[in-house]
């Protein structure tokens, strides 16, 4: 398979052959002038993977990886222009003779590179510039969808059963999945006793839901906007042969949110390094699409299913030297199986930092044992590939954009959900169920308690601690060196990492010596992503007892206007703006229409400060709280005409209050009229 080099092989009988695709019929497209081979059933992410291609482009000087969780948008060389044509990689089916070129600003490469064809592995992107990886469709309108009674979000299990509970009760039915395909991540995590397979549960699942007439199912759909009452979605579809996108409104007074749960990634040096995947999306990858890099893999988790997908990719031909573990003596029938396969597993032990190996070769980690206060390094491994797991917290992005709220639960080191909003509920893992039985009853008391119906208990039961340790919390690596790979917070696409030390020419043990400053993650004038908050309480710089405040301030405030649908019924009450968190924190604020100093999308969770010279979070006098069709909401203290500056990462924008906004106004309008309109 030389035009696939990081696809898995059909010789040996394994179960990572790619189940999605169809080998007989091979397709060739092109990305960034390159040709790209793949089959039927790749997405355009899938099969730029297995043809070698494992990094977007540096950020520092330093390669990052290519993921589903970071990766660019892409679009047809021939309306490059158009951003309403723009597609996610991850959700794009791949289609023979297809021509895209990816939207971000590509690097400038020496002629030397050229001639050489370094870089071959790379999509070559320039990750030092503001918003490197620009999502066009976040900041469109959606056009109206069909018309429903209960939307739910996420297609695993839990989202499977909660739409057939719906039907069953009469009701229409919308049924939303990011992925191409119904089923969620249960094949990862294995059954236990008593239960049938995830592949008979799963099949027999979507198999009720097509003859359901009752349900209209919407894959490759991502929700990226929520409130009560209505979701937006960017769904890809193939029409007339080629795949194209479009942004749909949805309205419903109830929604379930079967949302399923994000994969930490362990905090150490070189985490995001090429090579360096989470057991998750490598799992997916392999068992959909046969994608696996490299003859050699070190697994390095503080999770148990990361020891199935070792198991896994050893039966397909896949060297795994060693598993490291951060708990100190776990137990579980994956592991009592992972010896049983030979493999050699070293338990307290993280990784401590990796780097890339001899001549740009493979990866170097480097595990170090942290077991019951003491800590030694261990020697360094030389390997392919690096699979992590840092455990699993409930993805409640979408819940806190509603207005949903969370608290943090030491025993599990997670944030869980408490009080939300009206007509939205929660069901499987993403409401903190642990087994695919409590999942599955789950997606049916998610319905009963929108349409207030009698609710019963949700058995969850978990293996004995002695049998199956839980999971610990996400590993925590070296310090970042001052020369060396960054550590960042989680896997997508902020670029969040813990501080390097600096160093002082100064002694210590003299007085006026300069001491380390504090880190406050829940200061810095950005937003934040979930796994970046947790990773936050672990790391000490969000305290515990406000990381569930800081998330539903900082998570993901996407907004969706208010327009007039016809004859759709209306949630009871609406998510109020602005968020009553927020009550109190800028002194004298209101809510204003700003118009930025140039053409660009202010992200919810970017502070306003009152000049470009002030950085300080502490004195932000504002912050953007809501985008509607790409203007920006803001909360601030000023006056019309008043001049301010939003802070990104790494430097101000200036923005001019233009109108003080009412819901439901016409922003266009005020935005013509405004103070400083031409």
């Amino acid at each position: 398979m030389r035009d696939n080099p990081n696809r898995l092989g059909t010789e040996a009988d394994h179960l990572l052959q790619g189940s999605a695709i169809d080998r007989s019929r091979p397709l060739r497209f092109r990305l960034n002038g390159r040709e790209v081979s793949g089959f039927v059933g790749d997405t355009v992410l899938s099969a730029v993977l297995a043809s070698g291609i494992d990094t977007v482009g540096k950020r520092g000087g330093v390669p990052l990886a290519l993921s589903a969780h970071h990766a660019p948008a892409i679009t047809f060389t021939a309306l490059a222009r158009d951003l309403q044509r723009a597609l996610p990689m991850e959700r794009t089916p791949a289609t023979d003779g297809a021509d895209y070129v990816t939207l971000a600003r590509r690097q400038k490469r020496s002629a030397l590179a050229r001639l050489l064809r370094r870089g071959g592995e790379s999509l070559g992107l320039d990750l030092d510039q503001p918003d490197p990886l620009p999502r066009p469709w976040l900041g469109m309108p959606g056009e109206v969808g069909p018309a429903t009674d209960l939307i739910v979000v996420g297609a695993g299990v839990a989202g499977m059963a909660a739409a057939l509970a719906a039907a069953r009760r009469g009701r229409r039915v919308v049924l939303i999945e990011a992925a191409p395909r119904l089923g969620g991540h249960a094949r990862l995590f294995g059954t236990q006793e008593g239960e049938e397979t995830p592949d008979h549960n799963i099949a027999r699942l979507a198999e009720l839901i097509g003859t359901t007439e009752a349900i209209t199912v919407l894959t490759s759909a991502e929700v990226f906007g929520l409130r009560p009452g209505v979701v937006r979605l960017h769904q890809v579809e193939v029409q007339d042969g080629a795949p194209a996108g479009r942004i749909i409104d949805i309205r419903a007074p109830h929604i379930v949110l079967a949302t399923g749960t994000l994969e930490l990634l362990p905090v150490f040096p070189g985490n995001r390094l090429p090579g360096i995947m989470g057991t998750l999306e490598a799992f997916d990858l392999a068992h959909h699409y046969g994608v696996w890099a490299g003859g050699s893999a070190l697994f390095a988790t503080s999770s148990s299913p990361a020891y199935r997908l070792a198991m896994l990719a050893k039966d397909a031909g896949v060297l795994v030297p060693r598993i490291i573990d951060s708990r100190p003596r776990p137990q579980s029938r994956f592991i009592e199986f992972s010896k049983a396969y030979g493999i050699t597993l070293a338990s307290g032990t993280v990784a401590a930092s990796a780097a890339r190996g001899p001549k740009r070769q493979g990866l170097l980690l480097r595990p170090r044992l942290a077991m019951e206060g003491f800590s030694q390094p261990e020697p360094v491994q030389l390997v392919d590939r690096v699979i992590t797991c840092g455990g699993w917290q409930p993805d409640l992005t979408l819940w806190h954009m509603a207005g949903g709220e969370s608290a943090w639960n030491a025993a599990h080191a997670r944030l869980e959900p408490r009080n939300g909003p009206p007509g939205i509920a929660l069901a499987g893992s993403a409401a903190g169920w642990f087994t695919r039985r409590a999942c599955l009853a789950s997606g049916d008391d998610a319905v009963d308690a929108l349409l207030g119906r009698e609710r019963h208990p949700i058995d969850d039961p978990l293996i004995d601690p002695l049998y199956e340790t839980p999971d610990g919390p996400a590993p925590i690596g070296d310090l970042p060196e001052a020369d060396g790979p960054p550590a960042f917070l989680a896997a997508g696409q902020h670029y969040l990492e813990r501080p390097r030390p600096v160093r002082s020419r100064w002694p210590g043990w003299l007085p006026f010596a300069p001491r380390q400053t504090g880190w406050s993650l829940a200061d810095t004038p950005q937003p934040l992503a979930l796994a970046d908050i947790v990773s936050g309480v672990q790391l000490g710089a969000i305290p515990a007892s406000s990381a569930g405040i800081v998330a539903q301030e900082r998570v993901a405030m996407v907004g969706i206007a208010d327009a007039d649908y016809g004859a759709v019924e209306r949630p009871a009450t609406a998510l109020p703006l602005p968020p009553p968190y927020l009550a109190g924190r800028f002194a004298g604020a209101e809510l204003w229409v700003v118009r930025p100093g140039e053409k660009r999308m202010l992200e919810p969770g970017t502070l306003i400060h009152a000049d470009a010279d002030t950085t300080d979070p502490l004195h932000a006098i504002g912050v953007v709280v809501r985008n509607i069709n790409g203007t920006a909401i803001v909360l601030v203290a000023g006056a019309m005409g008043q001049m301010a500056s939003a802070r990104e990462p790494g430097r101000a924008i200036g923005v001019q209050l233009v109108a003080p906004y009412r819901e439901g106004m016409d922003l266009a309008a005020a935005l013509g009229s405004g103070a400083g309109a031409p």
